[in-house]
């Protein structure tokens, strides 16, 4: 095969960077000697997933567009970080091999497909949330192809030159074939209880751990038979230890976890943001969700995420309320039914087959390596 590159733009959140590595782990096995590139940001959580991969990478200065009157001198900051960005990919392009870049959202990929347009490089775009991000809304102009997960997403693509493939969303290699066991032994987890998982997703979420915090009296009854495992994000938790109360129920909280398929595939119970990719995640380890959908986006796109596991009966939905009285509420109506009943979560977990794709990445790095 002819020696080829393959660039990846991207980051500023796992959700943009998993289903890129996932694509870029399939691509490397199927055409080992094809060179594979990664631009992200300069945000520390891009750093510190690529880091722990084979993969190259480069940390790009690009920064958010912002259009606030009062945050101008940040419109200008977009502008010279968008040229550095640029000038610095424009170089490397030209120096590749048959190169195609693919853009997967977030404001870092922005330069980057620019470049490629420029450049004449071939462009396709990664789209699994259901409503397009400002940088796939900018690219879609210049894309040859682009992969989405939810069929509804194709009218976002009409009218442009794309040819647009409804694949799912791309998950990593490693759930193909989880080990549950090794997240048990990781976490010193009792294997006679079941786990409910409370995450929110690699960044943490504030406001569902004070959820948890304050509901953690209520599972008192629940602690004969169940454990909690909290994945807190970085940045929360020494807020989230601080806020413990000790209770009767098991409960380990937890920074991050780098084997999350294993973590999702030994949980019993799942309370999580709604983002493409983890959404896409429950569904592949068949686990029962409660999805708290993140509820300052414009779009609303973890909503619309979360409908479509709600629509085959794989999860229920809990608005995210200001009031932490209101959202404990609201939460723990959800969730006491579900601890108890272990026939509907069996028939929730069932349901996930229904929505769960898990060939999408090997789908796209075929298309990729025929661009």
């Amino acid at each position: 095969m002819t020696e080829k590159t393959v660039v990846f733009a991207g980051g500023g959140t796992g959700g943009h960077l998993y289903p890129a590595l996932a694509v870029a782990e399939r691509l490397s096995d199927i055409a080992p000697e094809i060179t594979i590139h990664f631009f992200c940001s300069e945000r520390p959580i891009d750093g510190q997933i690529l880091s722990k991969t084979s993969f190259a990478f480069t940390p790009l200065p690009a920064q958010g567009l912002t259009l606030r009157p009062h945050e101008l001198i940040k419109a200008v900051q977009f502008i010279k970080t968008f040229r550095s960005s640029y000038r610095q990919v424009r170089a490397f392009l030209g120096d590749a091999k048959q190169a195609v870049v693919v853009g997967v959202g977030g404001f870092v990929a922005g330069p980057v497909c620019y470049a490629a347009h420029r450049a004449r490089t071939p462009l396709a775009l990664i789209n699994v949330d259901c409503v397009p991000g400002k940088a796939n809304k900018l690219a879609r102009r210049w894309a040859h192809e682009v992969f989405t997960q939810f069929e509804d997403t194709t009218d976002a693509f009409s009218g442009y030159r794309a040819q647009v493939h409804v694949v799912g969303c791309p998950l990593r290699s490693a759930f193909d074939k989880p080990d549950p066991q090794r997240a048990r032994d990781d976490l010193k987890l009792d294997p006679q209880k079941k786990v409910v998982l409370v995450t929110g997703a690699s960044s943490g979420c504030r406001s569902i751990n004070e959820a948890l915090h304050a509901l953690l009296p209520k599972f008192d009854p629940f602690a004969k038979s169940w454990q909690i495992v909290h994945l807190t994000g970085i940045a929360h938790f020494e807020a989230a230890k601080a806020a413990y109360q000790r209770t009767e129920i098991a409960y380990k909280a937890i920074d991050y976890y780098e084997h999350m398929p294993d973590l999702l595939c030994c949980a019993q119970l799942l309370i999580g943001r709604s983002g493409a990719v983890s959404v896409a995640e429950y569904a592949a380890a068949g686990i029962p969700s409660i999805c708290i959908p993140y509820p300052h986006h414009r779009d609303r796109h973890q909503y619309l995420n979360a409908e479509k596991l709600v629509e085959v009966g794989a999860a229920v939905v809990v608005n995210d309320l200001p009031d932490l009285n209101d959202r404990t509420a609201r939460l723990w109506g959800e969730l006491e039914p579900l601890l108890s009943n272990e026939q509907r979560r069996m028939d929730m977990s069932n349901a996930c087959d229904r929505f769960a794709k898990k060939d999408a990445a090997a789908e796209i790095a075929r298309r990729l390596l025929e661009m």
